[in-house]
């Protein structure tokens, strides 16, 4: 994590109204830029979260911060006998989620993820993508959705992450710091928002801290694998 705090970022106090007001800004852009920004990858990371869910036939998935809804929507794609929950802090991603995937359907929730509104051990499996950098408490939205999740039951966290080669260290920097903030304020007319990514994803734990984290939250056995020259990660733990 980074020890200089960045003058992108918004003080804590103030981190949820700036997150839930960006997304709301970006919510007519935020899949067209997701596909361009991870040069189509997106959607197979979150099949991998979706398969590490190891969900039962029937199982209850919740999908945390589900924006306009991409993993849920593999979710059933894969296994349309899921009974699938979408919850956002952002009703305008919502809006635009709805219907995009012709005969998949699932309820969307207006809520947060610091205090999800679900009953202990209501879901066989939670799951976050591109969540985590966006919350002030990171061990408490994993313990809520360790909290959720029946014993057993797994929570999967998809993530940026910086690369450990320097070489690729490096490529990281000149792409989100450079290119992605100038292509974003193109495509959605909102390069601040996209400023803000690089920055998030520069204070955020590293991996290995990110597991250290997930365990303090009560989850065990927790394991991640990293993809696309280490800018990604997996986390992935049991209840």
């Amino acid at each position: 994590m980074s020890g200089h705090p960045s003058p992108v970022l918004p003080p804590p106090d103030e981190k949820r109204g700036y997150v839930r007001d960006m997304f709301a800004a970006i919510a007519p852009r935020y899949d067209l830029m997701n596909r361009l920004m991870t040069l189509g990858r997106d959607g197979a990371w979150r099949r991998t979260v979706v398969k590490l869910c190891a969900l039962p036939r029937g199982g209850r998935l919740l999908d945390v911060a589900t924006g306009t809804g991409d993993i849920a929507y593999e979710a059933l794609r894969l296994d349309p006998t899921l009974r699938v929950i979408g919850l956002d802090l952002t009703r305008e991603m919502m809006l635009y989620g709805r219907g995009k995937r012709p005969g998949l359907t699932f309820p969307f929730t207006e809520g947060d993820a610091l205090a999800l509104p679900f009953a202990d051990a209501t879901f066989d499996a939670a799951c976050s993508g591109f969540m985590m950098r966006n919350v002030t408490d990171i061990r408490l939205a994993f313990a809520e959705q360790a909290r959720v999740v029946r014993p057993g039951g797994r929570v999967v966290c998809l993530e940026i992450t910086l690369p450990r080669t320097p070489v690729f260290a490096a490529l990281f920097r000149l792409y989100f710091f450079k290119l992605v903030p100038l292509l974003g304020g193109v495509i959605s007319g909102r390069r601040e928002a996209y400023t803000y990514l690089p920055h998030s994803a520069l204070a955020f734990p590293r991996p290995a801290a990110l597991a250290e984290i997930m365990a303090a939250a009560g989850l065990h056995d927790v394991h991640y694998r990293l993809a696309m020259l280490g800018t990604v990660a997996i986390h992935w733990g049991t209840k």
